[in-house]
């Protein structure tokens, strides 16, 4: 433990491998805890680690529950389940911390963990789509983070926010881990390339495109503001 902790740096954090050789199930469990409600958990990698989830799924059920199930769709659906409750507390966790701390967040200085920006992006987003955004969020990072905390200061509907706040939760967990999981049969199956070997391009490649939509309205909004 000693040894783990001397060797360990926060950059291993930003590496979905790091999570699976690590501490399998539960590390995942508290990433997906931490970025869907914790402010400071915006950094975390969110999509692409449910990605990587879904590829190893049979041997993260094994070795999480001590069981085999026979079945890789069974172990889908087991941590599927797992995971999407960790993100619905996560949600709610965000929910209760932008209802108590609301105000002081929109005065707090930037820190190393705190960025006010994404804050007032997270605010934005909510009041263009409405509920909704808790749903669109989960696909987006740094906004799956904030969308929540945004609710909780705006005073969502608590019923709303849980419908919203499940129905996001599930949704980008098992499209994640499915993703995941059949896209390494499929390339393995026909094409013989195997996904585990090359999970370094698979993260930057799912870091692009889920960033994306982000980076195109700061490019344009700044253009707007400039012409």
């Amino acid at each position: 433990m000693f040894n783990f902790i001397l060797l360990f740096h926060w950059t291993e954090l930003l590496q979905p491998q790091w999570y699976i050789d690590n501490g399998g199930l539960w590390f995942i469990v508290f990433a997906v805890f931490a970025e869907t409600g914790l402010f400071a958990g915006f950094f975390l990698p969110g999509d692409s680690l449910l990605f990587v989830t879904g590829i190893f799924s049979d041997n993260l059920v094994k070795t999480a529950f001590g069981i085999d199930l026979q079945s890789s769709l069974l172990n889908l659906f087991l941590l599927g389940v797992v995971i999407s409750l960790a993100g619905v507390i996560g949600n709610f966790a965000g929910y209760w911390f932008g209802q108590k701390s609301g105000p002081y967040l929109f005065e707090k200085k930037d820190s190393f963990l705190f960025k006010k920006k994404y804050l007032f992006q997270a605010k934005d987003f909510y009041e263009k789509h409405g509920g909704g955004a808790i749903v669109m969020a989960r696909f987006l990072p740094i906004l799956r983070t904030f969308a929540p905390i945004v609710a909780g200061i705006v005073g969502m509907n608590k019923s709303k926010f849980i419908f919203y706040n499940v129905v996001g939760s599930f949704a980008w967990v098992f499209s994640m881990l499915f993703a995941g999981h059949y896209l390494q049969i499929l390339f393995l199956d026909w094409y013989g390339f195997d996904l585990k070997k090359h999970l370094e391009v698979i993260v930057v490649g799912i870091v692009l495109i889920t960033t994306a939509p982000i980076l195109m309205k700061l490019f344009f909004g700044k253009i707007k503001k400039s012409s």
